[in-house]
């Protein structure tokens, strides 16, 4: 699941995903006030644009320059978030983030995959600000199936209870379990509960 996989995975159709935010974003941010926020896997930009709109200043990162691409263009196409959204390719697994710079980090269905260290994880933790929220949502175990032949495996990547258990007493567990979404499964899927973690940086 690597640049070329995901490059691929967007190019293989004109348009992967609806455009729309996800449901978790949309229930968990609503009401906080705006500010500086990290959307990881930003894809074709549908949380990223929500954000803006809502007067966040967005750095939307994803490893795909198909998806960035195009994330780029609806942003454009929507001139009330013109200059609230940075744009950025990056493999989150190697690439470092700045400590305590963002009012939200959101990780939606981001497949972050599991490290020993758990470097990539805590690089994300650490890129929360003090008073600021970590917002983590998977598809549930239950809905997911291996894709040997893709080298995809649910077990070797991170689950908000995974995340929960690396937080020490800097963090405030707001939400921690599993829901059915809020919206219908993308095509060819069968994705009908999400896994929601909900953190607050204290310190």
């Amino acid at each position: 699941m690597d640049k070329q996989f995901w490059d691929d995975m967007y190019g293989s159709r004109d348009q992967l995903f609806s455009g729309a935010p996800n449901g978790v974003l949309v229930s968990e941010v609503a009401e906080m006030p705006p500010g500086q926020a990290l959307d990881v896997g930003c894809g074709e930009g549908g949380d990223a644009v929500w954000l803006a709109r809502r007067g966040w200043q967005v750095t939307a990162v994803d490893i795909s320059r198909v998806a960035l691409e195009r994330a780029a263009a609806a942003a454009a196409a929507a001139a009330d978030i013109e200059g609230r959204v940075a744009w950025t390719r990056a493999d989150l697994s190697s690439t470092p983030l700045p400590a305590a710079a963002f009012d939200l980090v959101s990780v939606q269905y981001f497949p972050l995959r599991r490290q020993p260290d758990h470097g990539a994880l805590r690089g994300l933790l650490a890129a929360v600000a003090p008073g600021g929220t970590l917002l983590f949502a998977t598809h549930d175990l239950a809905d997911l199936t291996p894709r040997p032949e893709q080298g995809f495996d649910p077990g070797d990547y991170y689950q908000p209870d995974d995340v929960a258990g690396v937080l020490d007493d800097d963090w405030e567990v707001v939400v921690n379990e599993t829901r059915p979404r809020t919206a219908p499964a993308p095509a060819g899927t069968h994705h009908t509960h999400d896994t929601v973690l909900r953190a607050r940086r204290l310190r």
